[in-house]
């Protein structure tokens, strides 16, 4: 198996090590950009598999660098960055960023925001542009080419607009997806930006699908931003 590529775009040399480090022991291949010229600059020569990007970069915003690349690659771009605001994760992932991690974050969840980045990019590009296979996730099967969503032995009858929005989430598992493109995914482009008709929504699917809707296990907010699903299981 050839090794994932991974390009790091970080000025601050202590996290841009504390990266590489964990990346390589995990079998992946690591480039470092210093700057947003830079990173450019590799993106375009080095076609990584994925992009590791901080938002305050010295000669740039990261911003830009997300709005250039996808005017011509859908490579993963997860935003690494101390801000803290939701407008600036709403609109990193609304520019085209794939995930946000805020800083400090721990070594497990980067692993694992890497894994649904990849998984999510490679079925993409390797299966129809409908993921056929079946989500599945601590006992609930999503069966896509059915329509059918169970836990355990239970059929859950989900509403066509219910359905519509968990099968958004589980195709795009592992990753925040935020309000708007949840509500344009599933009501169109024309959509009401107000998320109240979502919330319902979201809060009737969770009566259905939690044990305790308060703690959920399956769907997760990420307050003021969007929701993300949990990851799928590997087969």
């Amino acid at each position: 198996m050839p090794k994932f590529t991974v390009l790091i775009i970080e000025d601050e040399k202590n996290i841009q090590t504390f990266m590489g480090k964990i990346l390589k022991r995990h079998e992946y291949r690591v480039l470092c950009a210093d700057t947003g010229e830079q990173g450019l600059e590799m993106i375009r020569s080095q076609c990584p598999d994925i992009i590791l990007l901080d938002l305050g970069l010295p000669d740039m915003d990261g911003s830009e660098i997300i709005q250039d690349i996808r005017t011509w690659t859908s490579t993963p771009v997860i935003v690494i960055s101390a801000r803290t605001a939701e407008q600036e994760k709403v609109s990193a992932l609304d520019l085209g960023a794939d995930d946000y991690l805020t800083k400090p974050f721990g070594t497990s969840e980067l692993l694992a925001r890497i894994r649904a980045s990849l998984r999510h990019s490679n079925r993409l590009n390797t299966d129809s542009a409908l993921y056929i296979r079946p989500y599945r996730h601590a006992g609930m099967t999503l069966d896509f080419s059915r329509r059918l969503l169970t836990i355990g032995d239970s059929e859950i009858h989900l509403t066509p607009i219910e359905y519509k929005i968990v099968a958004y989430l589980a195709q795009n598992s592992g990753k925040v997806i935020t309000y708007a493109s949840i509500l344009s995914n599933v009501w169109g482009p024309y959509a009401d930006s107000d998320n109240k008709i979502l919330r319902v929504n979201m809060a009737n699917i969770r009566r259905k699908i939690e044990d305790d809707p308060a703690q959920p296990k399956y769907i997760f907010t990420e307050v003021g931003v969007g929701y993300r699903m949990a990851e799928d299981e590997e087969e």
